[in-house]
């Protein structure tokens, strides 16, 4: 359903909203991410940190292919997500194979829906938090998923790091541009991207600066217990990451704890 600029959920941007209730997108979901090692990579540091089984909260689960493995494993699962179309996939996939799965249909900044101290665990894969636009909205969205983890449960979340664009062709002058315009509009972060991606014309991403989103995730509430950069194209962790990892790494899966 198409909604009007003021009509529009906080933190969504248009394209998110398209993004949210196209149906081509969460059909061709899995098989348009098929070969992403980062999947696996997500998947490996959480099973780390996710040793006794729990409740699993996914915030953003898209289809299911991080929560998934994890309810394998014996966790259950929890499933928030603003995309019904995502929802009813992940639904199919949970009911063939007879796993348990409580749904939310939710935007991640109003997660009011779901009560406090619930789950065991938390993930937020695939830089969907860079998807909420606006410093403050995605701030709301970690707040919730501090509220909705249990004292002393984890966080593991994956973003995008900004300075990665210095290796893409006309990334450095997108980078200008950007730093640029974002110091004189109040409606542009630094960081802020639109483009056109899979029929949406206007996909809305940020890309985070390190200090940032760690600085977000502690004024959360969050104790950082790791943050790893990871490497671009294979996806694992970056080699040498003592070596000016902020410029090198494609961005960071970050483990934050309730205390």
């Amino acid at each position: 359903m198409s909604k009007s600029a003021w009509q529009l959920p906080p933190g969504v941007s248009r394209g998110t909203w398209d993004y949210a209730q196209a149906e081509h997108i969460a059909r061709d979901y899995d098989n348009y991410f098929a070969d992403c090692q980062l999947f696996e990579h997500d998947e490996g540091v959480a099973r780390r940190y996710f040793q006794t089984p729990g409740l699993v909260a996914d915030f953003g689960c898209g289809t299911g292919r991080a929560l998934l493995p994890l309810m394998r494993q014996g966790h259950a699962g929890l499933a928030i997500d603003l995309s019904a179309e995502m929802l009813g996939i992940v639904k199919e996939k949970a009911e063939q194979e007879g796993l348990p799965i409580t749904l939310v249909r939710a935007n991640l900044v109003e997660c009011d829906s779901v009560a406090d101290a619930v789950a065991d665990y938390g993930i937020c894969f695939f830089s969907t938090l860079g998807m909420i636009r606006g410093y403050e909205n995605r701030l709301a969205a970690l707040r919730h998923m501090y509220r909705i983890v249990k004292p002393g449960g984890t966080l593991v979340i994956h973003v995008h790091n900004v300075w990665n664009n210095l290796y893409d062709p006309g990334g450095p002058w997108w980078l200008l541009k950007n730093m640029w315009q974002s110091a004189r509009r109040d409606d542009l972060e630094f960081g802020d991207k639109y483009y056109p991606y899979r029929q949406i014309p206007q996909m809305f991403l940020h890309v985070f600066r390190r200090g940032e989103i760690r600085g977000a995730m502690v004024q959360a509430g969050f104790t950082m217990r790791e943050i790893i950069p990871v490497a671009p194209e294979t996806y694992k962790p970056l080699k040498m990451p003592w070596l000016f990892s902020n410029l090198r790494c494609s961005g960071w899966i970050l483990v934050g704890q309730k205390t």
